[in-house]
């Protein structure tokens, strides 16, 4: 067992939006290393969550079907955790603009609701807050580092932006430990592939394999990738170092590529199909940021983490499970 694993078990742990795309793949890597691992998700059908996402885990976690929005549930569930990965969200950056008030309601009124359950009943927990990369909106330079200015684009930019300043206070003002990264585009086995809710790439791989042609808007986008085992590391990694409490951290991939490139590759990967390039819907358009990837080398350094997994690797495998389970996702 290696010095991360160590740090996990035998503990409590408690994943929001455990029955997600990255909260049960970080499920099965925390149960392996002994933890004790609950996981709570509302399963509304809208926010991704899957139970045949812990498919072969039944008996080795808990499930509460439970809303992070309960005020009055996050008093009892966060009680003796030891750790907490806070990975529920609310993801589509247009359903935000649409439905502002529910994005308000997940992506910032529920996350300081879940740091006073944590303050009030739960104090000696980590905390560790799953972020994102639009909250750095259109960029000024590339790639982005955590000083870059803070501009985002839509309303889920402007809630998560919030979600996570209310992590760094509550770790500088009340000693709730706690780490914020931001995350890029994840991608892997059990990603959302009904729509394109959380990752374009889990609608274009669904295309793909139901042999309709992938629709690339624009295509020119320069865009990098963290394949999900990669950001399972570094969820793991920012819970067990103290150097990490009440830091921030870019996640990113291992090279970049622009759109269009990776509708071609995702097409030779899967040895056939097609794509066809779009101009951008109109209500895409006024919020989408252009060109990004970032720059992970504060993480690097401080915590030793990197995206071990080739981009072609990365899409691959995730083909691969796809065309074994698509029909638990669609």
């Amino acid at each position: 067992m290696n010095p991360t694993a160590t740090s996990f078990h035998g503990k409590r742990i408690l994943i929001t939006g455990g029955l997600g795309f990255i909260g049960s793949n970080l499920a099965r890597q925390l149960v392996d290393c002994g933890a004790d691992v609950l996981l709570v998700d509302s399963l509304i059908p809208e926010y991704g969550g899957n139970l045949f996402n812990i498919d072969g885990l039944e008996g080795r976690v808990r499930v509460n079907i439970s809303d992070v929005r309960d005020e009055h549930s996050l008093k009892y569930l966060v009680q003796g955790q030891d750790f907490i990965f806070n990975l529920a969200g609310q993801t589509s950056h247009l359903d935000s603009m649409e439905h502002p008030r529910a994005d308000l309601d997940i992506n910032c009124a529920a996350q300081l609701a879940i740091l006073e359950a944590c303050r009030r009943h739960s104090p000696q927990v980590k905390v560790v807050y799953a972020s994102t990369r639009q909250i750095y909106g259109k960029p000024d330079y590339l790639p982005v580092d955590e000083r870059h200015a803070l501009n985002p684009v839509d309303i889920n930019g402007i809630n998560k932006m919030a979600g996570e300043f209310y992590h760094r206070v509550f770790n500088n003002v009340y000693g709730i430990r706690t780490c914020v990264l931001r995350l890029t585009n994840t991608i892997g086995p059990r990603m959302r592939v009904r729509d394109a809710r959380q990752t374009f790439v889990g609608i274009w791989m669904r295309r793909l394999l139901e042999g309709q042609p992938i629709e690339v808007w624009g295509g020119a986008q320069l865009r990098d990738f963290t394949y999900v085992d990669d950001a399972v590391e570094a969820l793991l990694l920012s819970a067990a170092r103290d150097d990490a409490n009440g830091e921030v951290f870019n996640l990113g991939g291992d090279g970049v590529v622009s759109l269009k490139d990776l509708a071609a590759l995702l097409v030779e990967i899967n040895g056939g199909g097609e794509y066809v390039v779009r101009e951008f819907p109109a209500d895409r358009q006024r919020i989408d940021i252009g060109d990004y990837y970032s720059d992970f080398a504060k993480i690097r350094a401080a915590l030793g983490w990197e995206p071990r997994t080739p981009l072609r690797e990365a899409l691959h495998r995730t083909l691969d499970f796809y065309r074994a389970h698509l029909g638990r996702y669609v």
